[in-house]
């Protein structure tokens, strides 16, 4: 889908969904700097990717809500590549609680990575784009959660529908420079993290009409068609990938 030397930016990708992203677009042959909080699961991301496309990957961990940080990477991409071409914010944080008692800190702290680090990557990185005159990419990382209820989720679900609504009005102020920028909504995923609960693959396959949760690739594949030359037409838009489970939203309980 046209990625051949094509600089990347992606948050939150040391394992799971932005892992997964990091390896498809380094096998279709884009240059990308990797970013998760860390350093570990950065350095051991970077080196599986390498493994297979030699030089493909640079590893840059960091506090993805961290706006200084978010400055300093996309300066580095501009310094080692020269430019920035597609940025997904994937980085997130879930931060469980009940309404009647959820603390500020953990409110906070959800809106500092989930929005605020996704807003000012893209700002960081569309200005990049703007002196480029080339055009560019934007994806956000939202859920299902900011479309239906989940219980003990109100602040996250809250961030992610803000995602999305972000993604809508950026297309007035980005479609002029051909920056598309668009979000994708995962279900229910098999990621490392998801499948330490013993319960969560046969939970969710019971109650998604397509009969499993959706794996890495599911969601990896949707994220590259978005950021690719074939998707420059579609902007604003958000995309669900949760083998129909929104449409039903039986609840995991």
């Amino acid at each position: 889908m046209s990625f051949k030397n094509k600089v990347a930016i992606v948050t939150g990708a040391g394992q799971g969904i932005g892992f997964e992203i990091c390896k498809e677009l380094a096998s279709e042959g884009s240059k990308i700097i990797l970013n998760d909080l860390d350093p570990e699961l950065t350095n051991s991301a970077v080196a599986e990717i390498n493994k297979l496309n030699e030089g493909s990957c640079t590893g840059m961990a960091g506090d993805s809500g961290d706006i200084a940080f978010i400055r300093k990477m996309v300066a580095f991409a501009i310094e080692k590549f020269g430019r920035v071409d597609i940025v997904i914010a994937n980085a997130g944080i879930t931060l469980f609680g009940d309404f009647f008692t959820y603390p500020p800190e953990s409110f906070f702290k959800i809106m500092q990575v989930n929005l605020a680090g996704s807003f000012f990557l893209a700002q960081a990185a569309a200005v990049q784009m703007r002196l480029q005159q080339s055009g560019g990419s934007i994806l956000f990382t939202s859920s299902v959660t900011g479309h239906q209820a989940h219980k003990n989720l109100a602040a996250y679900g809250m961030s992610k529908a803000a995602l999305e609504m972000l993604a809508k009005n950026l297309v007035i102020e980005l479609s002029q420079y051909r920056i598309n920028v668009n979000t994708i909504a995962p279900g229910a995923t098999l990621t490392e993290r998801t499948l330490e609960d013993p319960d969560y693959q046969n939970t969710w396959s019971r109650i998604t009409p397509m009969g499993r949760p959706a794996s890495v690739s599911d969601i990896a594949g949707a994220a590259l068609f978005l950021v690719s030359d074939k998707a420059k037409h579609i902007t604003g838009q958000n995309l669900i990938i949760d083998g129909g489970w929104t449409s039903v939203s039986v609840s995991p309980e």
